[in-house]
């Protein structure tokens, strides 16, 4: 981390010093990205822009606790939003199906995690995009809470209660779509 603090701190100073940043970091928001748009060449731009943002914005960053990475995910989470709404086209989910079968085992173990599946995934599409984003970010990429509240710009906690407010709802969902069938 205090190595990581020097490369920024000579980038503030140099901005071609932002390279070993950027080489570090540009392979992980590609695929963060990628996983959140639909094609490559959306995922290029947006990761494009994310780099061009954090090094014209990187004196405004601080060292508060929260690693540079973080910073960056905000960055591409706010350029991926920001898509969106200017082409006003409806967000994607791109899910592999073990990640959401990890989320129904999560919410209730003793289900049929086929049966379950597509039911989850539609269930997902009613969510809010922050919503969304935090499942996604901890049943998807299997990030630590600490890591989501700094990308999602809230505290550990707050992440950690938020998420099991939204598996509630998930399986008061799945539960209410059982006793209509």
């Amino acid at each position: 981390m205090l190595s990581e603090q020097r490369e920024i701190e000579a980038a503030k100073a140099d901005p071609a010093r932002f390279e070993v940043l950027y080489n570090r970091y540009y392979e992980p928001i590609l695929q963060f990205v990628y996983k959140r748009v639909e094609g490559k060449e959306a995922a290029f731009d947006i990761t494009s822009q994310v780099f061009l943002n954090a090094m014209l914005k990187l004196s405004q960053f601080k060292f508060v606790g929260s690693p540079f990475s973080s910073w960056l995910y905000r960055i591409a989470l706010n350029e991926i939003n920001t898509m969106y709404r200017k082409d006003k086209v409806q967000r994607s989910i791109k899910v592999e199906e073990h990640e959401l079968k990890s989320v129904i085992q999560e919410i209730n173990p003793d289900d049929d995690i086929d049966e379950q599946y597509k039911k989850v995934e539609e269930a997902l599409n009613d969510f809010e995009e922050e919503d969304v984003q935090l499942i996604e970010l901890r049943f998807f990429e299997k990030r630590a809470f600490k890591e989501i509240g700094d990308i999602l710009n809230m505290t550990e906690n707050n992440a950690k209660v938020k998420l099991y407010r939204l598996l509630d709802k998930l399986k008061l969902n799945l539960t209410l779509s059982k006793k209509t069938a």
